[in-house]
């Protein structure tokens, strides 16, 4: 699934540009990850690489199911 590039832009927004996850995991379950990341680095290795990502499998392709993570959350999502 891939989400509308508006959709995106609007979870960035609402990301102030900082991973958004929250996973037990991850160990930043309460508080944000947080790593500031740059809108330029979208899917690639680098510093302040990130990804969209959906919160819920199958939960849709609008803003409510959509994430913003840091490359490292994101692959360890994987």
């Amino acid at each position: 699934m891939a989400f509308a590039e508006s959709v995106i832009k609007q979870a960035w927004e609402r990301s102030g540009g900082q991973c958004e996850c929250r996973r037990r995991t991850h160990s930043h379950f309460y508080i944000p990850c947080g790593k500031s990341l740059r809108w330029e680095v979208r899917g690639k290795s680098s510093y302040g690489a990130w990804e969209a990502h959906q919160t819920k499998s199958g939960g849709g392709e609008g803003l409510d199911n959509c994430e913003i993570l840091c490359w490292s959350c994101y692959d360890t999502v994987y």
